[in-house]
Order: C-alpha cells, then structure tokens, then sequence
C-alpha cells in the first residue's frame, strides 16, 4: 500500500466569495472530479496567483489525478510543481508514488530519495521508499527503510506489518512474526497481520498455530478469500485432503480469480488421485496467471502420469522459460524424456537439477537407474 494518499498542503490557498470556493475545491481531497476542476481553476489564473499557490495547485491536481488511477497525468502536474518549487518534498514523494504505481521502481526510489534530503523526517517518505526496495527484492534496504519510517512513527501498524513481509521474504520468520504480533497489539482487530503471522508460521511447520491465526483473520473477516486458501494449504499439508478441498472452495467462491487456490485446490485433488478435476484447476490457474512456473510443473506432472509425455514435456519447457532456476522442473523432465527413451536429453536435465540443486537424492538415484554416476 503506497502512503500517504492524502498529505497537508504546503500551504494553504485562500481568498474570498467565488474563489474561495475553488480553492476550497482544489484543497478538499474528496470529490476528485471537484478537486481537479477548482486546481484547473487555480493554475488557469497563471502569474495572477503567486508562484508557490500555483505549486500547490499542481501538486494537489496531480493526487487526484493519482487517486484515478491517471499516473501519466499526475506526474505531469507533479512535473510542474516541483519546477515551481523545486524544494516542494512533497510533491516529490507523491511523483514516487506514481512511478511506483506504474512500476518504475528506481524512478520511484530516486524521487523518495530526494524527498527524505528535503524533510528527513518523513515517516512516509521512508516507508514508500522501503515498499519500493522490496518489490525490487532489494530486502535489507527495504527493512532499513521500515526501520527508519517506525523510530519516526513507532506506531506505525501497517509499517510493522510490510517490515514483517520483508523479513518473511528473506526466511527470517521469528523477526516476521514479532513485526506481525505487534502490528496486532497495536490493532487487535488487523486481518492481515494474523494471516499473514499464519503464513510464517505455517513456513516454519507450526501447523496449529498457523490454522489458529487464520481462523482469527476468518473471524474477522469472513470474506478474506486468501485466509481461506492459506487455511486450506495447512490441512492439505497435514494430509486433510477434503477439508483443504472445503476452503479452496471457499476461497474460489469468494473470489473467483485468485488463482493460488486453483493451484493448490488442483495439488490437494491430485493427493487424492482425482488427475482429472486436478487439471482442470491447474488449467484455471494458468489461465489467470499465465506466468506461474509451478503450474505449468504440476500440470505436466498430470501429464506425465497419465502417459501423455510429449504435453508433460510442452509443460516442463513452458515452467524453464519462466523459471529457468527451478531444479524441480529439470528433474521432471528428464524423467518424461527417459520415459520417451531419450536418454541423452534425460541425462542432460538431471545433470542441469544437480547443477542448481547438488544435494538433490532424487535427481542422482534418476541418474544411477540410467547406469550414470551423479
């Protein structure tokens, strides 16, 4: 979640009769559509407003604008509020939102960067630059970024909460959960900090206090779709095939496109041996996430098993294309290929899972039941 949507002017713009109502217009926040048109107002006037109120006028245009999902537009008036007041942070923080918006991420950083130089104590400014570091997956920077933005605002809920999914993404689990158990001292009442506690839970094995957190996220919120996928991955890990099968339903039936549940509702089916309704969920999985290499995985895994090697091996390729460091996939296709008698090529993935996996047991006894040494 880029912060903040709404800062406090710079300065306040103010007149009387008419225009103090486009003012008015200009500074509420509220009515974008109003917000847009009292700016335009303002801006309209040219020299007959002071410099900084047009600077403002941009900048405040420029958040609804952004608020619209118009990125373009927005940087485009954040353009000329800076070149107005080249010292307006401001407004340098809120053009870093739309970069990270669009998904420009180091234009983004570059702007928060320069914001934090102009007020060093912008708790926002510190935050969104971290959110921009971690989808970079640039983690320590990310955390350090967090870490600043909470000695500014030590009670910053949603700060904790993102500083936990970074240190969840690093594999440093016990530092996630505490930054998700504060997040939910502070708000008892915070969805996402128990879902996802629950998720880093689950990663560490601690399967009952994984399902503990997410029944509280579900009672919460009895429309969290993902709760209901992550609580289903926890009974699927411990072997509960139907009741898994029972919340990927739920999950679906919530929202229909979130395509994890497809995914994973297709592993549980096919623990059951039900191939059939396990590829038809492996099929709507890539169909709404066309660049999900463990999709493509699984679903040749089903076609290996079912004897149609030549589309288990159209699937392999597809998973390598996305993901050429996944060993897994290399090792399922070396085995569809010796199945086809291929040995040469067979051999050649092997030797490519041991590459990028060397503890690999599976890959070397494939190996070994070839006549080769791993």
């Amino acid at each position: 979640m880029i912060r903040p949507l709404i800062s406090a002017l710079a300065l306040a713009l103010s007149a009387t009769g008419a225009w103090a109502d486009r003012y008015s217009d200009c500074t509420q926040g509220k009515d974008l559509d109003r917000q847009i048109s009292g700016c335009t107002s303002v801006i309209e006037r040219g020299k007959r407003e002071s410099q900084e109120n047009r600077a403002v006028a941009y900048n405040n245009r420029g958040f609804a604008y952004l608020e619209k999902g118009e990125y373009d537009r927005a940087i485009a008036d954040y353009d000329k509020a800076i070149k107005l007041n080249p010292n307006y942070a401001v407004a340098y923080d809120k053009r870093g939102n739309a970069y990270l918006a669009k998904g420009e991420l180091d234009r983004a950083i570059a702007d928060y960067t320069k914001a934090i130089a102009l007020n060093p104590k912008n708790a926002f400014a510190y935050y969104n630059r971290g959110l921009a570091y971690r989808r970079k997956g640039v983690l320590d920077r990310a955390i350090a970024d967090y870490t600043k933005a909470i000695a500014l605002k030590p009670n910053d809920v949603i700060t904790y909460h993102n500083r936990g999914f970074a240190y969840q993404e690093k594999g440093e689990y016990d530092r996630a959960i505490a930054d998700f158990t504060k997040a939910i001292a502070l708000n008892p009442n915070y969805a996402s900090a128990y879902n996802n506690r629950g998720n880093a839970y689950q990663q560490k094995g601690e399967y009952d206090r994984a399902m503990a957190d997410y029944n509280e996220a579900i009672a919460l919120n009895p429309n969290y779709a993902n709760a209901y996928a992550n609580r289903g991955n926890v009974y699927k890990n411990k072997g509960e095939f139907d009741r898994a099968i029972a919340d990927y339903d739920k999950a679906i039936a919530i929202d229909p496109k979130l395509a994890l549940a497809y995914y994973n509702r297709g592993g549980a089916y096919n623990s059951k041996g039900e191939v059939d309704r396990a590829m038809a969920d492996y099929n709507e999985a890539i169909a709404l996430n066309p660049k999900d290499a463990s999709a493509y995985n699984n679903r040749g895994n089903v076609y290996k098993n079912k004897g149609e090697v030549d589309r288990a091996i159209a699937d392999f390729d597809m998973a390598i294309a996305i993901d050429p460091k996944l060993a897994v996939v290399y090792n399922n296709r070396g085995v569809a290929f010796a199945k086809k008698g291929d040995k040469e090529r067979a051999i050649a993935d092997f030797r490519k899972t041991l590459e990028i996996d060397p503890s690999n047991q599976l890959t070397k006894n494939n190996l070994k039941a070839l006549g080769v040494t791993p």
